[in-house]
């Protein structure tokens, strides 16, 4: 079960719908932050996302797409994960919001796990310790991020 999950240690941010449309900003770090006893967790996600701060009364149904995923990285973080799980971070997101997520991600990635599955190459790799590139399902390619950015095989993969 989810909650179990939660307790374990994990976050996840979902590809589809990762927030509650209908909810404010400020709504959904409050449900993030259910579990959370220290009082400073909204204000680091703040930090992280200074976007959602200047606008805590907006409902979430109304941001972008980028800003939407920073919310629930945000939201996710605040039950204090020692692995966050991202399902394509970056999917319909606009370039300069992802360079944003990317230095949040790499800040990240220095103090927990994180776990991404993403087809933007550049993202994954800058973030990556290690990667794996699947092919129908299958590990294809799998070594550290450099390895695999410089692995001559990479190409055949994303362009078959």
């Amino acid at each position: 079960p989810t909650e179990q999950r939660v307790r374990a240690g994990f976050g996840y941010v979902p590809q589809d719908h990762p927030v509650f449309a209908r909810l404010t900003i400020r709504d959904n770090l409050a449900v993030g932050a259910l579990t959370n006893k220290d009082s400073r967790a909204v204000d680091r996600v703040l930090e992280m996302f200074p976007k959602l701060g200047q606008r805590l009364d907006q409902i979430a149904g109304t941001l972008s797409g980028g800003e939407r995923k920073m919310l629930a990285i945000g939201r996710a973080m605040l039950s204090e994960p020692s692995v966050l799980l991202l399902d394509e971070p970056t999917e319909g997101v606009w370039i300069g919001v992802i360079e944003e997520i990317t230095d949040r991600l790499i800040a990240l990635a220095k103090e927990i796990a994180v776990v991404i599955v993403e087809q933007h190459l550049d993202l994954a790799l800058r973030v990556a310790d290690h990667a794996f590139v699947l092919d129908r399902g299958r590990v294809a390619l799998t070594g550290t991020a450099d390895e695999v950015r410089n692995d001559p095989r990479l190409l055949q993969y994303l362009a078959p």
